[in-house]
């Protein structure tokens, strides 16, 4: 049995909480009413406080007047000088400031509110970089008419400045690795948590809990979507992405938005167009797929039901423009640079949708990566048009087909699955979704345990479902082996937490879709029934 919180297992809330206790930054988050929900241990750290100011409840005044009577804000009345300090933090949707800490240290803080009212604050020591500012201001006024003298005073402080940058970058790969190995144990256990949840939903319906799961799992959700935001900021600031140009269709792209996105727009009630093309383009295949698949994710986002979103390539020129168009609520001129900045979102936007507004700033920050250009139009009110241009690749022209029918979800009813995961709790919440579909599952940890267990004996997959990271193999070689002893046509999903370019790269040489977690459950159903489709194309060929 797993021990949950609110229906969650409390090893995805421990993980979370463990995570955020490594970032250097003091980090608290308040609720509408700016009460502390939870905070860091580095918060009481820096701000040096007793231990009953952090609870969670505490009133950010409270916090503010104990911080204003010790003095830290300077002279004058505590109560008025607390007020003006809460105003400062949170007057604004995103604030900067400094002040001194309780120990004379120079202490900058961010504030940003949060769609639903409340308050997120983080704060660093950032005394070393202001006295290293200050060293640098004094030094140049005294360099005029002592040449000699500020030609070494130059040499010094470069080179303090170069062992500065360098431990910098080496703190932003520290960083990046940490949140390469932090997101897999942060994944798996909220991947767990979602394929629960999923399965709560389909059960709760009609059972008056149906609300309260719905609730859990646009939470989840929520989480998601704020990690994989931040892990692919972390990457690209840290300069850990790097393009590989090569050609490819761009009909694998939109293969790509169709698998991911159309379940979510049938249960938005939007028309989802994709416009099939035989062009090819150049570029990083997965990093142009993860630039429009965050363009289609905002355009349905906005978009309400009874809408449209269509997603098409043309030729212009020399390069290929690939368009994402939606009939959404739109944004003027004046906000075109609004939408593309960190923690942005327009008042429309926030009211309609959940969200920290990090899409579009990841779309800006790859786009740039990449060397590309991007175009967009909106009329407020009236949709948006997100244009991408790529260089055209001169190929073969494919023929175009149609695209191939979505298998209803009654065709997975008596499918033959099986799922290879190291965490049992995610094979357990496997289990119990793909059985809700009616799937015949059989489940192990390893490729041992399916010799061991003699899970092969009188029954054979329809397909497989290989999470990456296995104890005694990768997936992709576990995938290669059940292929050699169950049939070379076995289709095959990667479920994985690694979202490395190489990763999928492999897979896709070896043709095997890839799953991210966590798991969205209507992506899943729908690549299942795509590799059900392939099991029986080859029945027939064969």
């Amino acid at each position: 049995m797993v021990e949950t919180l609110d229906g969650i297992p409390t090893d995805a809330w421990d993980a979370l909480r463990q995570a955020i206790d490594f970032i250097p930054q003091g980090v608290a988050v308040f609720d509408r009413d700016l009460r502390i929900v939870t905070s860091n241990s580095r918060y009481a750290e820096l701000l040096d406080v007793p231990a009953e100011l952090i609870r969670p409840g505490t009133a950010l005044y409270d916090l503010a007047l104990h911080v204003a009577r010790r003095g830290d804000f300077g002279s004058g009345d505590a109560i008025n000088l607390a007020v003006q300090r809460v105003q400062e933090l949170t007057q604004s949707h995103a604030t900067v400031s400094q002040r001194l800490g309780a120990k004379g240290q120079v202490l900058e803080f961010h504030s940003a509110r949060l769609p639903d009212g409340g308050l997120v604050i983080s704060f660093a020591d950032v005394t070393a970089r202001v006295e290293a500012e200050t060293e640098l201001a004094t030094i140049n006024q005294t360099l005029e008419g002592r040449v000699e003298e500020r030609t070494a005073a130059l040499i010094q402080v470069n080179a303090e400045l170069e062992a500065a940058r360098a431990k910098a970058d080496a703190a932003n790969r520290d960083k990046t690795r940490f949140f390469a190995a932090a997101s897999h144990d942060l994944l798996q256990p909220l991947n767990a948590a979602r394929l629960y949840t999923s399965t709560l939903v389909e059960r709760a319906g009609g059972t008056g809990l149906d609300e309260l799961a719905h609730s859990i799992e646009a939470s989840l959700s929520a989480v998601e979507e704020i990690m994989s935001a931040l892990l692919d900021i972390s990457r690209i600031d840290a300069g850990a992405v790097k393009p590989a140009s090569v050609p490819f269709q761009v009909r694998d792209l939109l293969k790509k938005v169709d698998v991911e996105f159309a379940p979510l727009a049938l249960k938005k009630e939007i028309s989802l167009r994709l416009v099939d093309t035989s062009l090819s383009a150049i570029g990083d295949r997965a990093l142009v797929a993860r630039i429009i698949q965050n363009l289609v994710s905002n355009a349905i986002k906005y978009t309400k039901p009874g809408g449209r979103v269509l997603v098409g390539a043309r030729l212009r020129g020399t390069r290929v423009r690939f368009d994402v168009i939606d009939t959404g609520i739109g944004f003027n001129k004046d906000q075109h640079a609004l939408i593309f900045a960190e923690f942005s979102r327009l008042e429309h936007g926030a009211r309609m949708a959940q969200g920290l507004g990090l899409g579009l700033s990841i779309v800006k920050r790859l786009v740039s990566a990449l060397g590309l250009t991007m175009e967009l139009e909106s009329k407020e009110g009236r949709g948006s048009r997100f244009s991408l241009f790529m260089p055209y690749h001169r190929s073969m022209k494919v023929p175009l087909e149609p695209p191939p029918p979505r298998e209803p979800a009654s065709n997975l009813a008596g499918l033959r699955i099986l799922c290879v995961d190291n965490e049992r709790a995610i094979l357990d919440a496997m289990e119990g979704l793909l059985g809700g579909w009616g799937c015949d599952v059989r489940s192990a940890r390893s490729l041992k345990d399916i010799d061991k267990d003699g899970l092969l004996l009188g029954w054979l997959p329809d397909l497989v479902l290989m999470d990456y990271h296995l104890d005694q193999t990768s997936g992709l070689d576990a995938i290669e082996w059940l292929r050699h002893n169950v049939g070379g046509h076995l289709p095959a999903a990667l479920v994985t937490a690694d979202r490395t370019p190489a990763v999928r790269a492999l897979a896709e040489e070896r043709g095997i879709t890839v799953v991210t977690k966590p798991v969205k459950p209507a992506a899943l159903r729908a690549s299942i029934s795509q590799l059900a489709g392939q099991r029986g194309r080859k029945v027939v060929e064969g």
